[in-house]
């Protein structure tokens, strides 16, 4: 049986957008079976509805399912990681948050709100997964780069690389995607 990848994209995204592409492509090349779900109303992003979405269409998870999520993509896999009883594979996490900066208008913030407060189980995340990576640039215009870092170190336990200048990871293909690459690949062996 093949190792399961889901793609998830951000906020404002979708399936098709950025690296997500090329991503699917490359992972289907070398044998995993790739899913890249369309989250419900993108631009407006709810916790129910995104993780639900991503339950069904995962279905039933195991230690041969993966993650990829790119920003609040990543904040939906965690949740729905939350609600399991038994542990993936691992995940990638891609601009990866759980406090956010500089948000540009009071309807993002307001959208935001619920993503940033509402408060995770992270050790029973961390018990239900293998093991994970987060990416997080030096120049996001959003992330808060030492507090996020700091919880996915120490309370996901997760691997982190901090890149230099990727912004939020959301340019079409380089100067990053080879590390991405790089770091599932070395995830799910």
């Amino acid at each position: 049986m093949a190792k399961r990848v889901f793609l998830v994209h951000g906020w404002g995204g979708g399936p098709d957008n950025d690296w997500f592409n090329w991503l699917k492509k490359e992972l289907e090349a070398r044998g995993f079976e790739v899913h890249a779900p369309a989250m419900p109303d993108p631009e407006n992003p709810v916790i129910t509805t995104w993780v639900s979405t991503l339950e069904k269409d995962v279905g039933k998870a195991d230690k041969d399912t993966y993650f990829i999520g790119h920003s609040i993509g990543c904040q939906t896999t965690i949740r729905y990681l939350e609600k399991l009883n038994v542990k993936v594979g691992g995940a990638l996490f891609i601009a990866g948050w759980f406090y956010l900066k500089n948000l540009e208008s009071a309807e993002e913030e307001s959208i935001a709100e619920s993503w940033v407060s509402e408060r995770i189980d992270l050790q029973k995340v961390k018990k239900n997964i293998n093991k994970s990576v987060v990416l997080i640039s030096t120049d996001d215009p959003y992330d808060a780069l030492e507090e996020n870092a700091k919880v996915f170190r120490e309370e996901l336990g997760s691997k982190v690389i901090i890149q230099k200048n990727a912004g939020h990871f959301d340019a079409p293909i380089e100067p990053y995607t080879s590390i991405v690459m790089k770091e599932f690949l070395k995830i799910t062996k």
